[in-house]
């Protein structure tokens, strides 16, 4: 349940990070942390961090109780 929660909740980030080529997938949640890779222009870029822990993990602890931290791997 709280995966298809946090799946539903990149499927909002998505259209963002596609406008600058990117793309987000979900990995693992575990004991609180939300576990993604960033793809095609994300990976790697220098802002990446700031999206991650500003944008992605804001977001899902927001709507996601359980959330406590968004992690990339």
């Amino acid at each position: 349940m709280i995966i298809g929660e946090i799946e539903k909740a990149l499927e909002e980030i998505r259209p963002m990070l596609a406008r600058h080529l990117g793309n987000i997938e979900f990995v693992e949640f575990k004991e609180g942390t939300v576990y993604v890779r960033l793809l095609g222009t994300c990976h790697g870029c220098p802002l990446s961090q700031l999206t991650l822990k500003a944008g992605v993990e804001e977001l899902l602890k927001s709507k996601i109780l359980e959330v406590i931290r968004v992690e990339a791997v």
